[in-house]
């Protein structure tokens, strides 16, 4: 793991995964630079007393990118760092980003559901079609 890279509260193995996507990608650590503000919002007493906020800028791209989720300034900086990774990434890769793909996926499932449900609904048309026919007299 490289020397400039902070430790965040969270297992090993995704922090290498982080650390390999990055470089993956060709974002250095220098590159981006940190700021810690205070969170607004639930939290009570906590966040209005600490700078717990992360604000990441990737300053090749510009992108900008605040994660106030946790009431923990670590594992904000981990997850504003994984956002910040997901944006370069959407930039980088267009159309085969991980986030792309996923939203392709579930587009699809609703639209295999639709049909599915536009289905059943011809069925209960046609049968009620049936039930609603007289019966011949014998």
């Amino acid at each position: 793991m490289p020397s400039d890279m902070p430790d965040f509260p969270v297992r090993p193995e995704k922090q290498a995964a982080l650390v390999e996507r990055m470089q993956r990608l060709g974002i250095r650590e220098e590159d981006i630079s940190e700021q810690f503000i205070r969170s607004r919002g639930r939290g009570g007493q906590k966040v209005n007393k600490t700078s717990s906020c992360v604000v990441l800028t990737h300053r090749p791209t510009g992108i900008t990118v605040r994660c106030e989720r946790e009431r923990s300034q670590a594992l904000n900086r981990y997850v504003a760092r994984v956002r910040l990774v997901d944006k370069i990434e959407e930039l980088v890769l267009g159309e085969a980003s991980r986030q792309r793909m996923e939203a392709l996926r579930v587009r699809r499932q609703k639209r295999r559901r639709s049909r599915r449900a536009k289905m059943l609904e011809e069925k209960h048309a046609r049968s009620k079609r049936i039930a609603e026919r007289e019966v011949p007299e014998e």
